[in-house]
């Protein structure tokens, strides 16, 4: 009886424990299963709403950002403007293997799903919704609609299922093929590269068409993480990321293990940015130039910098520009073939203009681009000119009615008086001393004392109203620059740039009709729509045409008797310019012209004003020689004749238009205050006589020391130009030949005498 009873007691002790158990084990359920539902409670709530931001319709992508490119005046790329590379493409180019390698990697099942893979995403929507660890689980449909559609949203489980009801409408309304376009044409693959195209340049130097299975396989790779994968960077993961693709292809039958034996365990990868990419995005002065333009100084792109910034990088326009290459390049190698490299950093700018047009043909601002290194633009920067500004004076002098065989006194030293000081006279003490002789031979030789005399006596400030109208253009203009009626003007003590001294030449070289220089020709939307297309202004005769023709004949002899005589342009070229040199050799220039291009290169240190000896520069010592440093007519000369010869290969040897006859015999121009005038009473002193074509004089001026006493009649002084009167014909000092002229500021030698006997 006991046993019996022993016997039930321990099956019912049994079935308790198990009933405990139970009890047990649903309570824990019950509180888990509440915890859980108070967790997701927002979430689950977030879900239901989710329906509520469906926008009306998800079928037009937003536009895509597109580089904007650059081509010269031929039709070359030349340049690019982008913030992200990203050219689009049709999914027809790309080829199929490539595509089968992407979906191998990125969604097997693309061909299937309707735009979600449930079983990855009910997977993703539990582990996101817990707070563990996130999970993707997205196809390419939702990746296309995370980019295009729910930007800024926060990720949660929330997310996620507003993200597969956006999918799969999505793939309701659009083919997927385009969606697998847009995604192809979007997917970021490192290294600023958008979209299969761009890649297949930067990594491959292909065109997409051009790209391998293998290609496509490598970018793949790419697609979860670039930055990690990154084969510039880190080409160790790189290389782990493609081997584990390769696989991965092997799998699915797009790669056989023969193939992949073959590959091996160290396959392949681009390790540099290809060359081609980044020809396709270099920087040079000239883009860059050009991209400032069209940023700040005109609304070609948009009313307000924000529109003109996302049109010129985001927009795909294409900017059709002036730029020759042909030309570029000969300019690039002149420099480089004629000017020495030096560890001075003694450096080279220069700036050729189309004659007729003004359209910027070449443009050399330096050594070369370099971002955050060597971005200044010397072409653009202004520096001291020397005597390179002279032929401004020429042109005001000749259209005051100077003729180039009047005559003018240019003997070292003199002292002028200086109208922005008169406390402190402008003395000239350095250059070449050339007695009385005539304005042609002043030019030929660059004589200081007769240019600054003859700035003064056609007026300062009537040059710089000259230097304005033949120079005037987008960089220089009253609003942009102050040009100063210096008494320093002629040796240059005003800073101008290539592009300025380019622009004056050109009015010249086109018988003083002035064509602005222009950079762009046209541009274009990524539609092809013509937004822009240049317009030349109507044709204003900025110098008389006899007045340009005359000061292109004078300038002739700088190039055939004077100055740069060593630098004539071969077959016998008609060429015409002026050499200039800065005190101490610290800026070096020569501006010259054909009836084709005008052309002018600066000389030196673009960090300040270095004096070019051969002490300082011993890289230059063959060149400069016994001379003190180097001049116009060395390397700024020789850069002009080398580029110069090579863009005119192949051209029509034009001739300057004939200069007018003389109007009248030759006079003599002096300065009142400075120069003072006599007639000769009694008594011989000897007559200056001139050969217009010679670069010397025959017979000594009056100005010299008289060996017999002589009796003169002194006339009166004169008077200079008011400095208001801009009026670019009144007529200058002058006065007949034969007359005696003396420093106003001196006594008469003691064997002149006045009419009245006072020495």
């Amino acid at each position: 009886m006991s046993k019996l009873l022993r016997e039930l007691l321990d099956k019912f002790g049994a079935r308790r424990q198990t009933f405990t158990r139970i009890i047990v084990v649903c309570i824990a359920g019950g509180l888990f299963i509440a915890a859980t539902v108070t967790a997701m409670a927002p979430r689950v709530w977030g879900v239901l709403n989710a329906h509520t931001q469906v926008p009306p319709s998800l079928s037009n992508f937003s536009g895509l950002a597109q580089r904007s490119t650059v081509f010269d005046s031929s039709g070359k790329q030349i340049g690019s403007y982008q913030l992200e590379n990203s050219q689009m493409m049709s999914i027809d180019n790309v080829p199929a293997d490539v595509v089968a390698a992407i979906l191998a990697l990125e969604d097997s099942e693309f061909e299937n799903h309707k735009g979600v893979n449930l079983r990855a995403f009910t997977r993703a929507v539990l582990s996101n919704s817990r707070g563990g660890s996130k999970q993707g689980a997205s196809t390419i449909t939702m990746q296309v609609v995370k980019n295009e559609f729910l930007a800024g949203l926060e990720r949660d489980g929330r997310y996620k299922v507003l993200q597969a009801r956006y999918a799969t409408m999505l793939e309701k309304e659009v083919p997927k093929k385009l969606i697998l376009e847009r995604y192809l044409n979007t997917i970021y693959l490192g290294n600023n590269t958008y979209g299969l195209q761009a890649a297949a340049e930067v990594y491959f130097g292909k065109d997409v068409r051009e790209l391998t299975l293998l290609d496509g396989a490598f970018l793949a790779g790419l697609i979860q993480a670039p930055s990690n994968y990154d084969p510039i960077q880190h080409p160790d993961s790189s290389r782990g990321r493609y081997l584990q693709v390769l696989d991965r292809l092997v799998d699915t039958g797009l790669l056989t293990q023969d193939q992949r034996d073959e590959i091996g365990d160290k396959p392949a990868i681009p390790e540099v940015i290809n060359k081609k990419a980044q020809l396709d995005v270099s920087r040079t002065y000239f883009t860059e130039e050009v991209k400032d333009y069209l940023l700040n100084g005109t609304d070609i792109l948009g009313t307000t910098y924000q529109q003109r910034y996302n049109t010129l990088f985001r927009g795909g326009v294409k900017v059709f520009t002036t730029l020759d290459s042909v030309a570029q390049l000969a300019a690039e190698n002149a420099v480089r073939d004629q000017l020495p490299a030096n560890k001075a950093g003694i450096t080279a700018a220069m700036v050729s203009l189309d004659a007729k047009t003004g359209a910027v043909r070449a443009m050399v601002g330096g050594p070369g681009f370099v971002a955050g290194q060597s971005e200044v633009n010397l072409a653009l920067r202004r520096r001291q000119t020397g005597s390179s500004v002279k032929f401004f004076i020429l042109a005001a002098a000749l259209q005051a009615g100077v003729q180039p065989d009047d005559l003018i006194d240019g003997t070292l030293p003199c002292t002028l008086s200086n109208p922005g000081n008169l406390d402190e006279p402008f003395e000239i003490t350095k250059g070449v001393s050339q007695p009385t002789a005539s304005l042609r031979v002043m030019t030929w030789l660059s004589i200081n004392c007769a240019y600054a005399k003859l700035s003064q006596i056609v007026g300062l400030e009537r040059v710089v109203e000259t230097m304005y109208r033949m120079s005037s253009s987008q960089w220089l203009s009253k609003e942009t620059f102050t040009i100063q009626p210096y008494a320093s003007l002629a040796t240059g003590a005003n800073e101008l740039s290539p592009m300025d001294m380019a622009s004056g030449v050109q009015t010249l070289a086109n018988s003083g009709v002035h064509r602005e220089p222009y950079m762009i020709e046209r541009i274009e939307d990524a539609r092809g729509t013509v937004l822009y297309q240049y317009q030349s202004a109507s044709v204003e005769q900025t110098l008389p045409a006899e007045v340009a023709n005359t000061a292109a004949d004078v300038m002739r002899g700088v190039i055939e008797r004077g100055t740069a005589r060593r630098t004539p342009l071969e077959d016998n070229r008609p060429a015409a310019g002026k050499t200039g040199t800065q005190d101490n050799n610290t800026n070096a220039w020569f501006v010259g012209f054909t009836p084709q291009y005008a052309t002018a290169v600066w000389v030196g240190d673009p960090k300040g004003y270095t004096k070019m000896t051969k002490r300082n520069v011993p890289e230059f010592a063959s060149v400069i020689g016994d001379r003190g440093g180097v001049q116009g007519a060395m390397f700024p000369a020789m850069i002009w004749k080398s580029y110069m010869d090579e863009v005119h290969r192949g051209l029509e040897i034009l001739e300057f238009a004939s200069p007018p006859e003389p109007l009248r015999s030759p006079l003599r121009l002096y300065l009142p205050g400075v120069e003072c005038a006599a007639r000769v009473v009694s008594g011989t002193v000897p007559v200056p006589k001139q050969d217009a074509k010679s670069t010397t004089t025959t017979t000594l001026g009056a100005e010299t020391t008289v060996g017999n006493t002589v009796v003169v009649s002194v006339l009166s002084p004169g008077t200079t130009i008011m400095p208001t009167d801009l009026n670019p014909f009144s007529p200058v000092p002058t006065t007949e030949m034969g007359l005696y002229f003396y420093e106003c500021a001196k006594p008469l030698p003691n064997n002149v005498q006045t009419t009245t006997g006072t020495p």
